[in-house]
């Protein structure tokens, strides 16, 4: 114990700590690290206590009192999710570090090491395991408050990082497909230039407000130092830390490069990867963010690789509005995952090929090459499914290895990540045997066996590195009983490795039951074990000894924290005397039943064991960093496994899917051709099934002859059904999956856009009629002869005339524009008329020659009774049919008794002049 002047040092250190850190992060809440407990003070822990619902109390300071709050450590995970995740609060971690400076006197040092923000997680608790963690920037060349450089062709540069994986990206695009990319990206935070800290008005703001991100920002550093990433890569495009010898490299080789055409997007090679030269926009933009990443991991920065640049002209391009109208990723109704397409079509199993599977159907790709690389392996695996069967059921057993990689290289994980790194290994080398074991008996036992079916699974093969060394490395380093109880393992890990390792916090433990590390594993662990064994046995000896000598059966040589190593006598009354009447034993604590002794021979031994214990849990520590480096070391090969093995899982899923839903294999072809039949909406279809109902499918052609199909029908008979799974057959088929329909023959669509239902704005001052026509506008404005556009009930909202207008406006820009593939839903009947169009002659005139009329219907019955006909046929139909949705709304009778009729009136008609007399006589 110190005196009171060292704990009025201590108090004084401790403040000037948490001044000074306040001071250095001023725009972060503080958390100080003190015992087992985060605490607060001053403004922050009002607001600490406010946004956590926790007690607020005070605490002296400087002869005044402050607000404070505080926590238990076993609570951190829970509280950071509410002030990061929900309230996107930037937290400072300030943790402790012991230090000893004379035996018996322990001062602490706190300092901040890492700054926890929305877009820099790395193995949180909260953290979803399914979905990428973005931390995305944008590069803006020129002064931000010039307004007047924000056309919509200036280039801007974005980068954007999922810390918790290592995946970095980069690509230049134009200010105008900034909103549509952060839709696609999906990023949980974004950082901006500090000069645009100073004016909110800039129109970069309003691109990034839609889905009202987290905005922070942050001055790029400007060092020569400031490269964060190592300059040579590895042979799959990663930077090591520390070049890897040429064995490691030649055991990742065996790698050779396959056929550009037989090779996916996520394993390239470095050369086709990683540019030489970013563009200005883009360097910015990189600078920003790993400026933002030093000065928040701030301890944790790893080593960053190249960022990939991805290229937007393989990609094809889905505007904001279209992802959410598609329900790409999440239901517009429900707002999760449930009912939109990811989840219709999720079959996978790990976590990391969800991830991907995610990033596929967020930005599909327009390469034919790549995305029959894809669809072979699909079919591949569709036409084995007992094989399909066998590699699906490795697939459990795979850890998340671009994390745990990841977490390696910032510092972090512990021995269960360890074991998942030798469990993931092995299960890789199970699995690449087995498809060998399948290509041998393909061999002998198929007549037929065609070499080619195999060239995409062997293009993936011949890139997945060998890393049995690393599994028997880590193998033969733990001990087997901590491999064989993961569980077990966790538990000690979470109770022994607590930020801030402390062993002597606990130094009335004087040994712990469970060692991760083999003895055999270096020396000096091996002579510690020795020691450690002998000194347990002298423990055991002596114990027995003082039994005997003293006749007290219930004697043990124990510790405990109050009262240190003392000799514990659990039946006091009965073995007691004889300790009593010897002085060597002292008194220390007793109770109605029990005694505690001091005695100085254990008080010797148990000293022993302890600063042994203490020298094996440092030296397990070595041990542990020696493995982690050497997985550091392997890193890059690990991320390439890990990718390859999710595409595996994710063509894997496809194959199940198509299995499962009866998809087809789509023919790709590198023109305007459109063509499906019997096509159906995965998720609508599913939705029906459950309820043991049959989806309706239609077929549909698009080409050179018939560009834009107008379809009229009543409400409810599936128009937006059937422009809906036009799209997303598009979509899954440049993505690599099979598609729903009985054929398809489609040719590459280059940008994707819906303009389907709509909802006022009113945050951004948007009416419901002005949120449809900005997104008219832009698909107007940005569609391409290879684009496909589909759109419903355009012009609704306003007066009639002005919606035909627009409707027959938007029409014609399509054709004679853009030019591109379109359905055109509407009930606008009049629009056929304005064409040109007659039931006698279905063809139009020029410029309309390529616009043609389908619709759906009602088939009507005796009694009132009807049913709506999904099919689509050729042909108008001018009745809408809103009556009956009316009635299946279960509106009032006595309401739809005067629609009828008014119906009835407007419908005898022929001008606009209405008998206001005819109305109210109803």
């Amino acid at each position: 114990m110190s005196g009171p002047n060292g704990a009025d040092r201590k108090s004084l250190k401790s403040k000037k700590e948490i001044l000074e850190n306040l001071a250095k992060f001023p725009h972060c809440l503080l958390l100080t690290r003190v015992g087992q407990f985060y605490e607060s003070y001053f403004e922050q822990a009002t607001e600490i206590a406010r946004i956590l619902n926790i007690k607020e109390t005070t605490r002296k300071w400087d002869q005044r009192r402050i607000p404070m709050c505080g926590f238990p450590i076993m609570h951190l995970d829970k509280y950071l999710k509410i002030m990061v995740e929900q309230e996107k609060k930037f937290v400072a971690m300030c943790e402790e570090f012991p230090q000893y400076h004379q035996p018996g006197v322990k001062s602490f040092e706190r300092r901040v090491v890492r700054v926890i923000t929305p877009g820099t997680l790395i193995d949180e608790s909260f953290l979803n395991q399914y979905e990428n963690n973005y931390l995305l920037s944008v590069g803006l060349l020129g002064d931000a408050t010039d307004m007047s450089n924000a056309s919509r062709s200036q280039p801007v540069g974005l980068a954007w990082i999922d810390v918790s994986t290592g995946e970095f990206y980069s690509k230049s695009t134009t200010f105008e497909g900034v909103r549509d990319d952060v839709a696609r990206i999906g990023p949980r935070e974004i950082v901006l230039h500090q000069s645009f800290q100073q004016d909110r008005t800039h129109p970069l703001f309003a691109a990034l407000s839609e889905d009202k991100h987290c905005i922070s920002f942050i001055a790029p550093d400007e060092s020569p130092s400031a490269q964060p990433y190592q300059q040579d890569p590895d042979p799959d495009g990663a930077l090591l830390p520390n070049p890897v010898d040429a064995s490691l490299e030649l055991d990742a080789g065996e790698v050779t490069a396959g056929p550009r055409e037989l090779v996916t997007d996520e394993i390239m090679t470095a050369a086709e990867n990683v540019p030489s030269v970013y563009t200005p926009e883009e360097t910015l933009s990189i600078d920003l963010l790993t400026s933002f990443l030093k000065a928040h991991l701030l301890e944790h920065m790893p080593i960053l690789s190249r960022p990939n640049r991805e290229d937007t002209g393989e990609r094809m391009r889905i505007d904001s509005h279209t992802i959410k109208a598609l329900e790409i990723r999440e239901s517009i109704r429900e707002g999760g995952t449930t009912g939109s397409l990811l989840s219709t079509i999720k079959r996978t199993v790990t976590t990391s090929g969800t991830r991907l599977l995610t990033r596929w159907l967020g930005s599909p790709s327009t390469s034919i090459p790549e995305i029959n690389a894809r669809l072979s392996l699909v079919e591949f695996f569709h036409n084995r499914p007992y094989f399909r069967e066998d590699l699906v059921e490795f697939l459990p057993e795979l850890e998340d290895a671009s994390r745990i990689v990841q977490k390696f290289s910032l510092g972090r994980g512990d021995a269960s990540d360890l074991l998942g790194i030798r469990n993931t290994a092995a299960t890789w080398s199970d699995l690449r045997r087995r498809i060998e074991q399948e290509r041998l008996l393909e061999t002998r036992e198929r007549d037929n066996f065609n070499p080619e079916e195999w060239s995409s699974l062997d293009s993936l093969l011949s890139r997945m590195a060998n890393l049995d060394d690393l599994h028997a490395r880590i193998d033969s380093a733990l001990s087997r009983k901590e491999s064989n109880d993961t569980a077990d393992l966790e538990a000690t890990e979470s109770e022994e490795e607590t930020p801030s390792v402390d062993v002597f916090s606990r130094s009335w433990r004087y040994t712990t039951t469970k060692w991760t590390i083999k003895p055999q594993f270096s020396e000096t662990l091996q002579s510690l074990h020795g020691q450690l064994a002998r000194l347990l046995k002298d423990k055991e000896d002596l114990e027995n000894k003082l039994q005997l000598q003293y006749d007290a059966s219930s004697l043990s040589l124990r510790s405990s924290p109050g009262i240190g190593l003392h000799v514990h006598i659990a039946k006091s009354k009965r073995d007691r005397k004889r300790l009593d009447d010897d002085a060597a034993f002292v008194p220390v604590q007793s109770s109605n039943s029990t005694i505690s002794y001091f005695y100085g021979e254990w008080a010797r031994l148990g000293a022993q064991i302890f600063e042994t214990s203490t020298l094996l849990v440092a030296a397990e520590k070595e041990a542990f960093d020696t493995l982690r480096n050497e997985v550091n070391g392997h890193a890059p090969l690990l991320r390439r496994n890990a990718r390859i093995v999710d595409e595996l899982d994710v063509t894997l899923g496809f194959a199940n899917l198509a299995a499962e839903m009866n998809f087809v294999k789509p023919i790709l072809r590198d023109d305007l051709t459109f063509r499906v039949d019997h096509a159906r909406h995965p998720t609508v279809e599913l939705g029906l099934m459950t309820s043991g109902r049959m989806f309706t499918s239609n077929s549909l052609e698009l080409g050179s002859t018939s560009r834009m199909h107008i379809i009229t029908g009543p409400n409810m008979a599936g128009k937006s059904t059937l422009l809906r799974q036009t799209a997303l057959v598009s979509l899954l088929a440049q993505a690599g999956c099979f598609v729903p329909a009985a054929y398809a023959e489609l040719g590459i669509v280059d940008q994707l856009f819906a303009r389907i239902g709509a909802k006022d704005d009113l945050f951004h001052d948007r009416s419901t009629f002005m949120v449809e026509m900005l997104e008219t506008a832009e698909i107007l404005r940005r569609a391409t002869p290879r684009s496909l556009v589909i759109m419903d009930e355009v012009g609704r909202g306003t007066t009639v005339k002005d919606g035909l207008a627009l409707a027959y406006a938007t029409i014609h820009h399509l054709v004679t524009v853009n030019q591109c593939r379109a359905l055109f839903a509407t009930h606008f009947n009049e629009l056929a008329d304005m064409l040109g169009y007659t039931e006698s002659e279905a063809s139009l005139l020029s410029p309309f020659d390529t616009v043609s009329f389908f619709c759906t219907t009602v088939d009507e019955a005796t009694g009132g009774r009807f049913a709506y006909s999904y099919r689509v046929r050729p042909g108008v139909n001018r009745d809408s049919h809103g009556l009956k949705v009316a009635l299946l709304a279960d509106m009032p009778a006595s309401a739809l008794n005067v629609a009828e009729k008014t119906l009835r009136i407007l419908n005898s008609k022929s001008d606009q002049k209405w008998n206001v007399g005819e109305f109210q006589n109803i």
